[in-house]
Order: structure tokens, then C-alpha cells, then sequence
């Protein structure tokens, strides 16, 4: 790495590929790992998903150093059934254990047309429209989700007894944009709470509650408080329908047996993950999915905007748009992820 490669604002897909790649090795993970929780990664930065990017490094580089996290886990998987797979993480990086369920999965989807990953023995595995884009790529539409850390609170209850689980779906388009849905189970992420405080703001009184569980506007009090489900007892549901799946089924933990990462950083959270693939292919031709998919886009782009400045649009396509925009004129990160990064990537 050069001295104009420190200072430059602009990165390439291939440099910053190259950089990170090199910056796990150098925190202990093999090359072929690393590339593996790098392509995640490296996609989260591209799709302007930059707390879920590389700027990552430095938790999962913190919980690596201290051992909460195995640099070379032995990542196993059982097939109980042709359309049946059992991913064990090992305690691996979350991206990596990811990329290993989602190959699994698709293995099977190809071999039954549909087809299923649990994934177990796994930590925080970035964002899901990542996956979601590999998957559609390769033809297959996708129900990815992942539990996390306790942040929300049951509905009526005064105590975090469930993570903000994301839940993220994909539908392939052969001759477009697919369709790319990830969405966390909170109405806010804790990162626009904490944002309204340093700016001295108020929230909304549907983000989040105060510590004893009663809604609040005072963002201060939200977080030492919990999020608010999106929905209210709906999205609760479907919080707890996420981690029944990622976590229960799994053989993960759930709920409050994840442990924290914050709180205890030396521990393995054994976090769970589900991946369902759908092979798209066995359903019709490239041609007919690919004429549905614009049909589709094309009856919600031609309802007439409330605002002519913000058009309606099909989830995924934000990201979609970033990712060709960074494509052409680079990725931007933050100069202390790029030092981060750098300080790992040392030798190798």
C-alpha cells in the first residue's frame, strides 16, 4: 500500500476487495475466508450500507483478537434431508458462516427446487440484501434472516427479551433489477436515536420507549430504553416468528441466550441464521420472469407520485443505484475504516 492509496477518498471494488481481504488474513482468517466475509462486506459498502460494511472490522476485529470469535473455524454441514441442510459455524465470522449456508442452500435448491439452510454457531453476518443479490444472481429467489442481540422489549413488557432480527427477501430478474427487501423488525435503527440526541432533537414517540418500558421522545432516555417493533404487536410477532427460525430451529441460541457482543465480546454468541431458496428456473424461462419482474416495476412506477421529487419505487433499487454509482466513480469510507483496515492488512 502506497502513500497516495492512504490519502485517496475514492476506492475501486478490486483495491478495497484486495485491502480487506488482506486485513482479515492478517487478523488470522485464511484467504479463502477472508474473501468470503470481504465479498459481504465490500457489497454492504456498495449498496451505501456503511454500518454494515467495512467499517465491521473493528467489532469483529476486537471479538477476533480476544478470542470471541474463531479466525479458522471448522464450518461443517449435515444434509438431513435432500432439501435439508445443517450449517455449524464453529463460532466463524457471521459473513463467512453466511456465505457457507447460502451455498448450502443453494445446493439444494438446485438438487429439489426448493431449498433450506439453518445456520448455528454464528455471529452478526452483515445485512441481509447482500445475500439476497448473490442468490437472485444465480437465479434464485430468496427468505434470508438472522436473530441478534437483545435491543427490543416484548410487547408490554418493560425489559430487552428480543433482538431487532432482520428478515430480507429477493426475487430475480434476468433482464433487470431484482427485487431486494431487508429490513430490521424496529421502526428506527438505535443509530437515528442516537443521532436525534447528538443533534438535540426529539423522536417520534413510536421509536422506542424510556427504561421502564412507556414510550418517550426524549432521545436520551430511549437508549437507555428499547427499540420499538415496527407495527407494534405485529411486528413483535414477526420478531419472534424471525428468531423461532434463525435461533429455535436452528439449535442456535434465541432470545436472551444470545449473548452480547457489547457485553461480552470474549464469549461466541452463537447467533442463527435461515436461508430458503426458490430455484427460479424450474418455475419458467429467463424470458418470462424477466417480462413479469417489469411488469411489476413498471405498475408502481406509474402510480403518480404525492411528491414529484421522491417517485415510488421497488425496494432494492436505492441500493441497486448506489452500487452502480460506486461502481463507476469508486466507494467512499470513513479515513478511521480505511486506517482500521490498513493497520490489520500489515504484512500480508
Amino acid at each position: 500500500m502506497n502513500q497516495k492509496q492512504a490519502f485517496q477518498s475514492h476506492w475501486s471494488e478490486a483495491e478495497l476487495t484486495d485491502l480487506a481481504t488482506r486485513a482479515f488474513q492478517g487478523l488470522g482468517l485464511t484467504q479463502a475466508d477472508a474473501a468470503d466475509v470481504v465479498k459481504i462486506l465490500v457489497l454492504a459498502d456498495l449498496f451505501g450500507l456503511s454500518t454494515h460494511g467495512l467499517s465491521r472490522i473493528e467489532s469483529y476485529g476486537e471479538r477476533l483478537l480476544v478470542k470471541g470469535i474463531s479466525a479458522q473455524p471448522t464450518i461443517t454441514v449435515q444434509a438431513p434431508a435432500p432439501a435439508l441442510r445443517l450449517v455449524d459455524g464453529d463460532n466463524g465470522v457471521g459473513p463467512l458462516v453466511g456465505m457457507h449456508a447460502l451455498r448450502a442452500a443453494m445446493e439444494a435448491a438446485r438438487q429439489c427446487g426448493i431449498g433450506m439452510a439453518f445456520a448455528r454457531g454464528s455471529n452478526h453476518f452483515g445485512p441481509i440484501s447482500p445475500y439476497s443479490l448473490i442468490a437472485a444472481e444465480e437465479g434464485f429467489a430468496s427468505v434470508i434472516g438472522s436473530n441478534a442481540t437483545t435491543t427490543i422489549a416484548p410487547w408490554g413488557g418493560s425489559d430487552a427479551r428480543l433482538g431487532n432480527s432482520p428478515l430480507g427477501f429477493g426475487v430475480p430478474n434476468p433482464g433487470g433489477s431484482p427485487f431486494l427487501l431487508d429490513m430490521a423488525m424496529s421502526v428506527v435503527a438505535r443509530a437515528k436515536v442516537r443521532n436525534a440526541f447528538k443533534r438535540g432533537e426529539s423522536i417520534p414517540d413510536t421509536w422506542a420507549t424510556d427504561a421502564q418500558g412507556r414510550p418517550t421522545t426524549d432521545p436520551r432516555a430511549a437508549l437507555d430504553g428499547f427499540l420499538l417493533p415496527v407495527g407494534g404487536h405485529k411486528g413483535y410477532g414477526l420478531a419472534l416468528l424471525v428468531d423461532m427460525f434463525a435461533g429455535l430451529l436452528s439449535n442456535a441460541a434465541y432470545l436472551t441466550h444470545v449473548k452480547s457482543w457489547v457485553d461480552a465480546p470474549d464469549e461466541p454468541q452463537n447467533l442463527g441464521h435461515f436461508f430458503i431458496l426458490i430455484d427460479t428456473r424450474l418455475l419458467g424461462s429467463a424470458q418470462w420472469l424477466s417480462e413479469r419482474m417489469m411488469d411489476f416495476a413498471a405498475i408502481l412506477h406509474d402510480s403518480p407520485a404525492v411528491d414529484a421529487a421522491r417517485p415510488v419505487i421497488v425496494p432494492g433499487e436505492i441500493e441497486l443505484k448506489k452500487m452502480a454509482q460506486q461502481r463507476a466513480d469508486g466507494i467512499v469510507l470513513d479515513p478511521a475504516t480505511i486506517t482500521l483496515l490498513m493497520q490489520h492488512a500489515g504484512g500480508h
